[in-house]
């Protein structure tokens, strides 16, 4: 399966936060490739797509950070004008919810779906190109 692993870190929602997790994980070496920052007032969440996630994972709750682990695809976008577009009516279409959408590196773009089985197999066959972990730790 080309099921990518993203890190979710909840912090608080207080100056320096982010910045406490990003330099944890580049003192440990490891590469952040994509993330994402959703807030409300009191706390919020950092989702992070990295070149180790295991041992971000391990690095980040030794700093006391609370982590979840969630499996996502990774798809390489055909760069065009309504490319984003196509990908992810295959998907809706199926009646697989999209929970998020956010971009990596290059055209790489992360979906959090209700069922990342069902939407590999859906998009398998199609003009689209899933990224696997290994990709990410390469690129």
């Amino acid at each position: 399966m080309s099921e990518v692993i993203q890190l979710s870190v909840f912090i608080a929602n207080e100056a320096g936060r982010v910045s406490e997790v990003t330099s944890a994980l580049g003192e440990a070496g490891i590469n952040i490739r994509g993330f994402s920052v959703s807030d409300s007032a009191d706390y919020g969440i950092l989702r992070l797509v990295v070149d180790k996630p295991a041992e971000a994972h391990e690095v980040l709750k030794s700093a006391g950070f609370t982590v979840k682990d969630t499996g996502v695809i990774c798809i390489d976008l055909p760069d065009h004008p309504g490319g984003l577009a196509a990908v992810l009516r295959i998907v809706s279409e199926a009646g697989v919810n999209i929970e998020y959408v956010y971009s990596l590196i290059d055209t790489y773009v992360v979906l959090n779906v209700a069922d990342v089985a069902r939407a590999v197999a859906l998009l398998k066959d199609r003009p689209v190109r899933l990224v696997s972990q290994e990709e990410i730790a390469a690129a």
